[in-house]
């Protein structure tokens, strides 16, 4: 039996190359296609594949999200991070939600089968280089810095705010009450001790959690 692959990246062209490269090994099937957060976790739903290939940079509540919901409904899910986030602390928390993966698009194209086979085989895989970094940072005791000091939840809504998203619009992607958004946010600012979103999104840069070439 073919081990049963959905995509979901925002990007088309970037879909259609890992198509075009994983319709190389007769051994992988694409069975659905998703460009957004919603699409990505109502299409693993219906379609339950044996392996979902997630980017983190997904419009709506983003790649971190969809893990955590996917998870939620279905513990056993295998969910393979391939992202454009070379980011150690985004690799940490990718697997802390429960990604079996995690792939910078950056790496060799020719690792993406061999990590799916391995993931749907119910082990692991992470890119060497990821996986150097995140020994690195635990054998130094310095896993995250001052990020590391966020839950999930809050490192989410973190990512949503320092991208320009508004109260309500965090609210209506993670499915959480205004107020309860703004209550996150609040306790954010206070860890991370500062007042401002711009504040925010210049520490996001700081921690290189978003592409320079974005900031406004």
């Amino acid at each position: 039996m073919p081990i049963r692959i959905m995509l979901a990246d925002d990007h088309a062209v970037v879909r259609a190359g890992y198509r075009f490269l994983l319709e190389q090994f007769p051994q992988i099937q694409i069975v659905a296609e998703a460009q957004d957060s919603d699409s990505a976790y109502h299409g693993y739903v219906h379609y339950q594949p044996d392996v979902l290939i997630l980017d983190l940079s997904l419009p709506g509540s983003g790649g971190l999200t969809v893990i955590r919901r996917i998870l939620t409904r279905d513990p056993e899910a295998k969910i393979l991070v391939f992202t454009m986030h070379e980011e150690v602390l985004y690799a940490k928390r990718a697997l802390e939600a429960g990604a079996k993966g995690y792939i910078p698009k950056s790496a060799d194209p020719d690792i993406l089968p061999k990590a799916i086979c391995q993931i749907a085989l119910g082990k692991s895989y992470v890119a060497e280089t990821i996986a150097q970094q995140l020994v690195i940072q635990y054998a130094s005791g310095k896993p995250g810095g001052l990020l590391a000091s966020l839950s999930q939840r809050e490192f989410e809504i973190f990512c949503l705010a320092a991208r320009g998203a508004t109260l309500k619009e965090i609210a209506s992607s993670l499915h959480i009450s205004y107020k309860t958004a703004a209550n996150y946010l609040t306790q954010i600012k206070r860890k991370l001790d500062v007042d401002t979103l711009a504040e925010l999104t210049r520490l996001a840069y700081l921690h290189k959690l978003f592409d320079q070439s974005l900031n406004p």
